[in-house]
This record gives C-alpha cells, structure tokens and sequence, in this order.
C-alpha cells in the first residue's frame, strides 16, 4: 500500500496476521500504527509492510482472543458487538469506519453504543460469536505460510519516534491547567482506560500536546 491510502480503522494484514490500523502519523519512520485482531498487541509498521482487506459477509475472526463471524443479516441486541461498516456518524458521534462497539440499547432507527454512539441500521454489522455456517476464516492473509509468533519489538529508533500505550503506564494531561496524572489500566479497540474512571481516545493519548507518558510502575 501507499501511505496515502492508508486510513484509520482499515483492516490491514502486517506479518500474516489480521490487524486493524488505529492511526497513521506521516512523519515517522513507521508510520502505521496497528493493533492486532486476536490480542491487542500494537505494532508498527510502515505502508509497504501491510496489505489492504476489506471486510466481507461471513467472514470470521478472533477479536481479543474471542472468534466472531460478520453478519449483515442480524439485527443487534443489547451485549452484541457490532462492527461499522458504513460509518455515518451525527456531529456528536464519534464512529468511523470499523469501528467495533458493544450495543448498550436498541433503539427505533438504531443502537446506542458503550461509547454513547447512535450507530443506524444500515451502518453496522453484528459480530457473532463463533464460526458460523459458511463462513471463511481471515485470521491469516496465508493459512498456508509458517507465522513467526516472536516478538517484533520496536528499535531503539522508533521508541524515541512514538509512544505506544501499555498497561501500567502514568500519563500526564498536558493540554488542562489541572496537574492530573493516571495509570492505563485497560486498552480495548482505540479506547483507553485510565485511572479515576477516564476514558481516552488511542489518537489523543497519542497527542503529545495533550498527553505525555511518565513512566511505567514496573520500572
């Protein structure tokens, strides 16, 4: 791929391995910022490194170590995910393209979300849980190739270039006149939870001119 058609919330194979690109920052040697469907881990990558998917009806996946199957045949109840296919967000709403939430309610047009969306009929897919009839498995770009499952850590280089969020990390709001520093202590999707019951976008963590990490309680 080309950077420039890189956008966040594309479905992307990086390593084999089905991911989904939470942000794209142009200016760093790895520009792409993943996360990896079947557990969280966040990669780094650059565009050449990384193939374009595009979600299909009765595709299936392991999302957080859990397998789901797209359906666009089901309507959402309340504790289903939902992924969002077609993002048409109100000015409130904060969705976009695969975007994956849990449904909090049913409403006459739509569902609302965990994040306080409104997400319409005909801009989602409910996500399943397990393989269900007929559907064609995406974990892996090639089921044939041999996946190396070790590490990929970040060189020294690209540590310095970005900061990717980990549990146990304090990080200061930068852009309040209020000192405020918390623990990260859940990461699901690009939501990330901190301390105190705050919940923040994986971009504006990201921002440095609104929050800047401290340090890790491990070290």
């Amino acid at each position: 791929m080309k950077l420039v058609n890189v956008r966040k919330g594309q479905f992307v194979y990086y390593q084999n391995k089905l991911h989904k690109v939470y942000s794209v920052k142009p200016f760093f040697k790895k520009s792409v910022h993943l996360i990896r469907m079947e557990d969280f881990k966040q990669k780094l990558a650059t565009a050449k490194e990384i193939d374009f998917y595009k979600p299909k009806h009765l595709d299936s996946f392991v999302f957080n170590r859990e397998r789901y199957t797209l359906d666009k045949t089901v309507k959402a109840e309340v504790g289903d995910y939902i992924i969002v296919i077609n993002p048409q967000p109100d000015p409130l709403d904060q969705h976009h393209l695969n975007t994956i939430e849990a449904v909090s309610s049913v409403e006459g047009n739509g569902v609302i979300t965990n994040q306080s969306n409104g997400i319409r009929f005909n801009e989602y897919w409910v996500m399943v849980p397990g393989l269900s009839d007929g559907a064609t498995v995406i974990d892996l770009q090639d089921p044939d190739l041999e996946t190396d499952d070790g590490e990929d850590e970040p060189s020294g280089d690209d540590l310095q270039e970005v900061y990717i969020p980990g549990i146990g990390d304090i990080c200061r709001r930068a852009d309040s006149e209020i000192d405020m520093e918390a623990m990260i202590v859940a990461i699901e999707g690009d939501i990330v939870y901190l301390g105190g019951n705050v919940q923040v976008d994986m971009n504006d963590l990201l921002d440095q001119e609104k929050w800047s990490y401290v340090r890790n309680i491990r070290d």
